[in-house]
């Protein structure tokens, strides 16, 4: 039981990373707080994914130089260039966390940017006093 814990740590503090940052996109009423947390478990899915991707023995997928030729060159194998068995890592997850990172921070300049027209405009952050003002724009009432 202790070897498949042990195994398995490194996915820890991703939880822990996760939850914090879903935690402070539910709990917290301001707004920049909000983005922060939301920034923090888009991080902590990435790294999820990748923890995920990770091939043990896995070696990159450069082929080297001289390479043998593909399986179906029957040519190349008649003169004795048989390709060895290798084990090789997936590129496409790592592309995609990549491209993800990349979604994130625009994501999140747009959220920020949005998030300093609404103190412009309303002089609050805080969801309650956002829901206030809005309602006392939209009724005519005070307060």
């Amino acid at each position: 039981m202790l070897d498949i814990l042990l195994e398995r740590f490194n996915y820890i503090p991703i939880l822990i990373l996760m939850m914090t940052g879903l935690y402070v996109v539910f709990a917290t009423g301001n707004l920049v707080k909000r983005m922060v947390g939301l920034s923090l478990f888009q991080t902590s899915v990435g790294l999820f994914y990748i923890n995920m991707a990770k091939v043990f023995g896995g070696q990159p997928p450069i082929l080297p130089e001289g390479h043998a030729a593909p399986a179906g060159d029957h040519a190349a194998a008649a003169a004795g260039h048989v390709a060895e068995a290798a084990l090789y890592s997936n590129p496409l997850p790592h592309v995609l966390i990549l491209t993800a990172i990349v979604v994130g921070v625009a994501t999140l300049a747009v959220g920020l940017a949005l998030v300093v027209r609404i103190r412009e405009a309303y002089g609050v952050l805080e969801d309650d006093a956002l829901k206030a003002a809005d309602y006392s724009d939209e009724t005519g009432a005070a307060g």
